[in-house]
C-alpha cells in the first residue's frame, strides 16, 4: 500500500523527536564480579512447607490502547490511565524503602526512555538494586512480541538490541534468565527454541488455550519441558511454565491504584479490620493452585496492567499479606518477594522429572467461541509494512558494516528500535485502536526514509573510493514499489538502477519499474541483459486511493545480483516514434499463459485454472471467497463477535463472489501475464516468468464495500488434486515447519464448536499439503504474515484482508474498520505457488526456501541520476560490487551483519535446513570464513549466546530432567568450537543452528 498516505498523515510524518543518549560507558561481554545478583539474591524457601513466590511486576504495552509516547508520558487519560514514566519513578522509590522488597520489570524500549531522563543519583540507585537482585530485568527484549506473526528474523533482533541496552548499561546482573510471554495470544515453538539459544534457563506465559489449561490442571501439567525444536534436539529444550492465573494477582488481591479490592486494613479497633479474612481467602487460593502443581511451590502475579503508578498503594498491603500470612500461628506457608527467576531456581533445586511437549500452543482460545485466530490476519498493510521494515533494516545494517559508514549511528538505532517496537503483541498482530496503528506507521516511516540518506552515503563511499566530504550523487529509495509507483523513475528521461542483493548467495531477481513511457532501453557494463518487456499497470492498482503516480507502465526485466552486493543498468527512455508494439490480449484471442512447466487459464467462473504440463495427475484451481463476520453482543461465548482479535464467521463454510470481471492477457519474452478483475475490488495478477519455477499471484482488494452492513473477511484458495488425508503443514515464524491435522490437538481431545477458526494457523512464511503417495507437494509462500489453514483435503487457504464492523470485545474498543482516503483500506500483496513432483528433495527443499527468503529479504530497487559527472563510475564498473569474495553454501544463510560495538562486527551464520529435511543439504557443513567478506579480513572472534549478550563458555543453562530421564542440557552439547588454523576461520554448522559471533575486524581498502 500506500504506507504512509494510507495510514499516518504526512504532517505528522517528521513530528518524532528523538532523545539522543548519553555517553554511557559500555560494559562488555565478561561478567561483572558480584555476589547479589541472579539467583543469589533470591530469599530462603522453606523444604517443609508450601513456598508462595510473590511476584511484583507491571505489563505496559508498547502501544495498545495509547501510542507508546502517551503510555510512557501518562497522557490521553480518558482513554486509559497509564504513565510509564511515574510506574518507574515510583516503583525504584519504593524498592529503595525496603531491602525486602522484589521487583521485576520486562520492557526495555521503556526502561531505556526512562533511563535517559535520570539524574545520576537516580542512576546509581538503579544499578545498585539491579546489582543486589531487588530489580530484575526478565524478558528484555525491546518489547514483549507476539509469536504468531513475528519473524524470527526480527525477533532475534529485538531482543539483541534489548539486550545490547541493557548490557551496556548495566552490565550482566541486567541479563535476563528467563523468557516473560505473558500477554501474547498463543505461544510459537520458534520463541521457546531461540529463548534457549539465548541461553534462557525457562520461560512463563499467561494465556493458554482453556481446554488444554484444564486438562493440565488436572493432570498437574501446568510445567513441562517444551522440546523445541527436533532438529536441535536438548539445545532447543525448555523448561516452559503457564501460569495459573495469566499474570493477574489472585481475585480481591489488587491493590492498585487502578483497583477496586479492599487493602488490608490491621488495626484492629477498625470495624473494617480484614486481616484474618484476607489471610483465609489468600491461603485458599494459593492451596487451590498448589494443587494443580507439582511442587511445594507456587508463583502469584501481583500486578497487572501499567499497575504501580503509585507503588507503595501496592508493596504497603503485600507488606501487610506477607507478615500477617507467615505469622499465623501454625501456618504451612512460607510467603516471600520472589521473581519468576528465583521461583525457577526452586523448581530446579527439587531435582523432579517434567513432562514433555513438542507441538505448540496454536491456535489459542479463551472460550469456546473465541479462537484468537483473526489477528493472524488483521491490519494486513501494517504487516507488510513491518516486513518490508526489516527488509530495509538488514540492507541498512549490511552496508554500513562493509563500508565502516561511520555518521548514521543515531538513525541506526533508532531503526532497530522502530522495529523493536513493531514486533510488540499489539503492533504487528493488528490489535490495536486506529490512532497507534497511524503512530507505529509514523515511526517505522521516519526510519525507513532515514535509512534512504544511510543507504545512499555507504553506495557513495564503496563505489566512489575516493576521500570526498560530499557525495556526488544521491541515491533514492523507492517506498512505494508495491503500488507500482516511484517518483525518481517517472521523472527522468534516464537514468540508473541500483540493485542490492541482501542475501548471501546470488540471485536472478526480476526488477519492475513503474515509468510513464512505452518504450525503454536497458543496458548494463558488468553483465547483459537478455530482453526488456513493458507491461502495463493494471487499472485497478493505477486507481488505488491515494496513489499519485503518473506511471502506466513497467519496464521489466532479469538482473543477476552478486551477494551482499549490487548491480547496476541505465535506463534510457526512448523517442515516440520508437514505441514498442504492446503485447497481445484478451481480444487477440489469447486464453491462457504457459511455460516448459505450467499452463494457465480462467475458466467461466472466474477461477484460475493450473495444469502441470509435467505432472499431468496435477491441477490447481484458484479462487477467492469470503467469510461473513459474526456480530453478537459479545455479553455470553455464544454471541461472540468477530473482530480484531477473534475470527468468528457466521456460516460453516466460506461464500463464494458473484464473477463480474474480467481478464487481459500479456506475453513477452521476460514474463507472461494474466491481468484478473474478480468485481469492482477483487482483483489480481497472475505471472509465470519462463526462467522460474513458481507462478506469482498479485492479488489486490478493496476497498471492501460496508454499504451492506456486512463485515467480510477475504480468503484466497488453492483447490489442487492432491490426497492429503487432514494433514497440512505451516511455518513457526518463518523457520521449522509443524504438521497439523484437522480437527485435531496432539496433547488433548479436543472439543471443537468453531470448525473454521479453531483450524486456523498462523502462516508467517509458508503452508504446504503433500500427497504422500503420488509424492506430490504443494505449497504457497506469502509476502506478510496471514492466517491459514486446509479446511478440505488438498487445498489451502489464507485469509487476505478484514474489514469488521464491530468490536469482538477484548479489550481495543474498536471495530476492525480501516480506511484511508474516505474508502476502506486497499491491499495489495504476493503469492508464490510452487509445486510437483519431489523427485530430487534437496532441490526442490532449496528452491522453496529461496523463494522464502526472496519474499522476505527481496532486492532493494534504487535510484541514481545519469550525468557526466558520474558517468565514468558508470564506464569503471566502480557501481559492480559484492560483499563477499565467494557465495554462501546453499545451505547456510548470513543471518545478520551488523556493526556492533567498538569498531567490531556482530556475524550471524545459520543452517537453514532442518533434520532429514533433505538428504545432503541437511547435513552438517563446515564453511572458512576468513576470506569470506571482500571489505575486512577478521582479526580475532568470540562466540556468544544467541542473543550476542554473553560468551557462550560461559553460559551454563539449568540443567533439568525429563520424564524419560534424560537431562535437558549436556554440557558438550554446548561447547561449539571454531577452528582457526592456517589462517582459516572454519565454523561447524549443525541443521537448524544458528551460530553468533563478535569480529574484531581490520579494514581492507575500497
Amino acid at each position: 500500500m500506500l504506507w504512509y498516505k494510507f495510514l499516518v498523515p504526512l504532517s505528522l510524518l517528521f513530528a518524532q523527536c528523538f532523545v539522543d543518549a548519553a555517553r554511557i560507558p559500555r560494559a562488555t561481554l565478561e561478567p561483572m564480579v558480584t555476589e547479589n545478583c541472579d539467583y543469589k539474591a533470591c530469599h530462603a524457601v522453606d523444604s517443609t512447607k508450601l513456598n508462595i513466590h510473590i511476584v511484583s511486576h507491571t505489563h505496559d504495552d508498547v502501544g495498545w490502547l495509547k501510542t507508546v509516547d502517551q503510555y510512557y508520558f501518562g497522557s490521553r487519560s480518558m482513554i486509559q490511565k497509564a504513565g510509564v514514566q511515574y510506574i518507574l519513578d515510583s516503583v525504584i522509590k519504593a524498592l529503595l524503602a525496603d531491602p525486602n522488597r522484589r521487583f521485576i520489570y520486562v520492557e526495555t524500549s521503556f526502561l531505556w526512555k526512562w533511563w535517559l531522563r535520570q539524574n545520576e543519583k537516580v542512576r546509581a540507585d538503579v544499578k545498585m538494586l539491579i546489582n543486589e537482585g531487588r530489580l530484575e530485568i526478565i524478558g528484555g527484549a525491546w518489547s514483549m512480541n507476539d509469536e504468531a506473526c513475528t519473524h524470527y528474523h526480527s525477533l532475534v533482533d529485538q531482543f539483541t538490541w534489548g539486550f545490547r541496552r541493557l548490557n551496556d548499561t548495566f552490565g550482566s546482573c541486567a541479563r535476563p534468565h528467563i523468557g516473560w510471554q505473558i500477554d501474547p495470544f498463543g505461544h510459537s515453538r520458534e520463541q521457546a527454541s531461540l529463548f534457549a539459544q539465548m541461553g534462557f534457563d525457562g520461560m512463563l506465559f499467561g494465556r493458554i488455550d482453556y481446554q488444554d489449561k484444564s486438562k493440565r490442571l488436572y493432570e498437574k501439567s501446568m510445567e513441562f519441558i517444551w522440546q523445541s525444536s527436533p532438529s536441535l534436539g536438548k539445545r532447543a529444550n525448555l523448561f516452559t511454565a503457564a501460569m495459573y492465573n495469566t499474570y493477574s494477582p489472585p481475585p480481591g488481591f489488587c491493590f492498585d491504584v487502578l483497583c477496586a479490592d479492599e487493602p488490608m486494613i490491621d488495626d484492629p479497633d477498625s470495624p473494617d479490620y480484614n486481616i484474618d479474612k484476607k489471610v483465609d481467602l489468600f491461603l485458599t487460593y494459593a492451596q487451590n493452585q498448589a494443587h494443580a502443581y507439582r511442587t511445594n511451590h507456587v508463583i502469584l502475579t501481583m500486578g497487572d496492567d501499567f499497575n504501580y503508578q503509585q507503588a507503595d498503594m501496592w508493596f504497603d498491603n503485600l507488606d501487610k499479606l506477607i507478615k500477617y500470612t507467615n505469622q499465623r500461628n501454625g501456618s504451612r506457608v512460607n510467603v516471600i518477594y520472589s521473581t519468576p527467576s528465583c521461583y525457577l531456581k526452586a523448581l530446579n533445586d527439587k531435582k523432579l522429572q517434567w513432562p514433555t511437549k513438542n507441538d505448540d500452543f496454536f491456535p489459542y482460545a479463551s472460550d469456546p467461541h473465541s479462537f484468537w485466530t483473526g489477528y493472524f490476519s488483521s491490519r494486513p498493510t501494517s504487516k507488510y509494512f513491518e516486513r518490508m521494515g526489516n527488509n530495509l533494516l538488514q540492507t541498512s545494517k549490511h552496508l554500513v558494516a562493509l563500508t565502516n559508514l561511520k555518521n548514521h549511528d543515531d538513525h541506526l538505532e533508532h531503526f532497530r528500535e522502530a522495529m523493536g517496537v513493531m514486533q510488540h503483541h499489539d503492533a504487528v498482530t493488528g490489535t490495536e485502536k486506529q490512532l497507534v496503528a497511524d503512530d507505529y506507521a509514523r515511526l517505522l516511516y521516519k526510519s525507513m526514509s532515514d535509512a534512504g540518506e544511510i543507504i545512499s552515503e555507504a553506495i557513495w563511499k564503496w563505489a566512489e573510493k575516493a576521500n570526498k566530504s560530499e557525495p556526488s550523487y544521491k541515491i533514492f529509495t523507492c517506498l512505494e514499489l508495491n503500488i507500482s509507483s516511484c517518483a525518481f523513475f517517472e521523472e527522468n528521461d534516464k537514468f540508473v538502477v541500483i540493485v542490492y542483493n541482501p542475501m548471501s548467495r546470488s540471485i536472478d531477481t526480476y526488477v519492475r519499474l513503474p515509468v510513464t513511457g512505452n518504450s525503454y532501453e536497458v543496458e548494463s557494463l558488468s553483465n547483459s541483459v537478455d530482453a526488456v518487456q513493458i507491461v502495463p499497470i493494471p487499472e485497478r492498482v493505477r486507481k488505488i486511493p491515494g496513489r499519485s503516480s503518473a506511471a502506466i507502465n513497467e519496464i521489466v526485466f532479469r538482473a543477476g545480483i552478486p551477494p551482499f552486493g549490487t548491480r547496476s543498468y541505465i535506463v534510457t527512455k526512448k523517442s515516440q516514434e520508437k514505441i514498442m508494439e504492446q503485447p497481445k490480449s484478451k481480444e487477440s484471442k489469447e486464453k491462457f499463459i504457459s511455460s516448459e512447466l505450467y499452463n494457465i487459464s480462467i475458466n467461466n467462473d472466474g477461477n484460475v485454472m493450473i495444469r502441470w504440463n509435467k505432472q499431468k495427475d496435477m491441477n490447481v484451481v484458484q479462487s477467492f471467497h469470503f467469510y461473513e463476520g459474526v456480530e453478537g453482543n459479545n455479553k455470553v461465548f455464544v454471541n461472540r463477535s468477530s473482530g480484531a482479535y477473534i475470527f468468528r464467521p457466521k456460516e460453516t463454510s466460506a461464500r463464494n463472489f458473484v464473477y463480474t470481471g474480467s481478464y487481459e492477457i500479456y506475453k513477452g519474452p521476460v514474463v507472461e501475464e494474466i491481468h484478473h478483475t474478480i468485481n469492482e475490488w477483487i482483483s489480481q495478477v497472475v505471472r509465470i516468468y519462463p526462467k522460474e519455477e513458481h507462478i506469482e499471484f498479485d492479488w489486490l482488494v478493496g476497498p471492501i464495500p460496508a454499504t451492506d452492513k456486512i463485515g467480510k473477511e477475504i480468503i484466497t484458495r488453492y483447490s489442487s488434486n492432491l490426497e492429503t488425508d487432514n494433514v497440512f503443514y505451516t511455518d513457526s515464524n518463518g523457520r521449522e515447519m509443524l504438521k497439523r491435522t484437522r480437527n485435531y490437538r496432539p496433547t488433548w481431545n479436543l472439543d471443537l464448536k468453531e470448525p473454521i477458526s479453531g483450524n486456523y494457523y498462523p502462516v508467517t512464511s509458508k503452508i504446504a499439503i503433500k500427497d504422500e503417495k503420488k509424492q506430490l507437494k504443494l505449497s504457497v509462500l506469502n509476502d506478510r504474515a496471514q492466517g491459514g489453514s486446509s479446511l478440505q483435503d488438498g487445498a489451502v487457504e489464507l485469509m487476505l484482508h478484514r474489514r469488521l464492523l464491530k468490536d469482538d470485545a477484548f479489550g481495543v474498543d474498536e471495530a476492525l474498520n480501516e480506511t484511508a482516503f474516505g474508502e476502506g483500506l486497499v491491499v495489495r500483496g504476493t503469492h508464490y505457488l510452487f509445486g510437483g513432483k519431489v523427485k530430487n528433495v534437496d532441490e526442490f527443499v532449496l528452491k522453496e526456501k529461496e523463494l522464502a527468503f526472496e519474499l522476505a529479504l527481496h532486492p532493494w530497487i534504487l535510484g541514481t541520476s545519469y550525468n557526466l559527472s558520474n558517468i565514468k563510475n558508470f564506464a569503471n564498473d566502480k557501481f559492480w560490487l559484492s560483499g563477499l569474495n565467494y557465495e554462501m553454501v546453499p545451505n547456510v544463510h548470513i543471518l545478520t551483519l551488523e556493526p556492533w560495538r567498538d569498531d567490531t562486527i556482530l556475524l550471524r551464520l545459520e543452517h537453514i535446513f532442518e533434520v532429514d529435511e533433505a538428504e545432503q543439504f541437511s547435513q552438517p557443513i563446515e564453511v572458512d570464513i576468513q576470506r569470506l567478506f571482500a571489505t575486512f579480513s577478521i582479526q580475532s572472534i568470540k562466540e556468544t549466546t544467541l542473543g550476542a549478550n554473553q560468551l557462550l563458555s560461559e553460559n551454563n543453562r539449568m540443567k533439568w530432567e525429563l520424564e524419560t530421564n534424560d537431562i535437558i542440557l549436556d554440557e558438550e552439547e554446548n561447547v561449539q568450537l571454531v577452528e582457526i588454523h592456517n589462517d582459516a576461520i572454519k565454523v561447524l554448522l549443525k541443521p537448524m543452528e544458528i551460530r553468533t559471533f563478535v569480529l574484531k575486524v581490520v579494514r581492507l581498502p575500497l
